[in-house]
């Protein structure tokens, strides 16, 4: 048996992961029910809501919509970093979320989508304990409140009191109901057949190879997935797809023990324990 505890440990973090055969229900699980901050993560239960609501024909995707500049959510990438005004269409957005997590686009389809009808699907697929409380603006607004200061904070007094990381008062998973619900995404369960190949595609289009892709390092392994990222914590949840045939779900959400923000060793075993992980479901 593989000593996750202690292959986390080495990297300076506490780790939960699952991993899962998505065509036999094969399962690796360590801490897999544990209550976990998703970060950035919760944007694809977002994805899921936004695409059913497209199947209802409850908004059309190609609706153009105009993101002015002193409107945008805090964050590195995508319309979050740019300047100027912006039009878009909605499911561009989408994209962005995914491939870039931008956080602004992820804030226009909640108010488009609501996270109440995020949350609502969510129960009605049984994952009772994914939960979001708040679109990224919040996020970004408690920590402010909570330190004090607009930068993101690495004092570990500071670090410590933030709402944000604790799964009780903020976005929220478990490794398990996270790659049940890649699973059914996967298995076109999560809305239509052509919806979910819409989301296949935008999760295989993220841009991050430094966590669950870096233990796959193969030309024909295919690794699609998102990360989550706030202060201690790195996650990412993705599908890992080999040319036999074969698909793995994986889900690993990881704290440091540590309060710096670059810190490659937590990045990297990620993919460790997925590549680990998958390679036992196979053996």
């Amino acid at each position: 048996m593989t000593d996750f505890d202690g292959l986390f440990r080495a990297a300076g973090v506490i780790g939960f992961l699952h991993a899962v055969d998505l065509d036999t229900g094969a399962e690796i699980a360590h801490g897999a029910d544990q209550a976990v901050v998703t970060a950035s993560v919760f944007k694809v239960a977002l994805l899921v809501e936004f695409f059913r609501q497209a199947d209802r024909g409850a908004l059309d995707p190609a609706e153009r919509v105009r993101i002015v500049a002193d409107g945008h959510t805090p964050g590195p990438t995508g319309v979050s970093a740019m300047t100027d005004d912006v039009t878009i269409s909605l499911r561009d957005l989408a994209y962005l979320m995914i491939a870039v997590s931008d956080n602004t686009a992820a804030d226009t389809l909640i108010g488009r989508v609501g996270l109440a009808a995020v949350n609502t699907m969510l129960a009605s697929f049984g994952l009772a304990g994914t939960w979001l409380e708040h679109d990224c603006a919040g996020l970004f607004a408690s920590i402010v409140e909570d330190a004090g200061q607009e930068d993101m904070p690495t004092d570990p007094a500071v670090v410590a009191r933030l709402r944000v990381l604790d799964p009780a008062r903020t976005n929220r998973s478990t490794p398990r109901e996270t790659t049940r619900l890649l699973g059914m995404i996967w298995r076109d369960e999560a809305a239509s057949p052509e919806s979910c190949a819409w989301m296949r595609r935008l999760l295989g289009l993220q841009v991050w190879p430094h966590r669950l892709a870096s233990g796959f390092p193969y030309d024909d392994v295919a690794v699609s997935g998102k990360t989550g990222t706030l202060p201690t914590l790195r996650n990412e949840a993705g599908v890992v797809e080999y040319p036999d045939g074969g698909r793995y779900a994986v889900a690993v959400f990881t704290r440091s023990y540590g309060t710096a923000q670059n810190q490659p060793r937590a990045d990297a075993v990620i993919g460790t324990a997925a590549r680990i992980a998958v390679e036992r479901l196979r053996s």
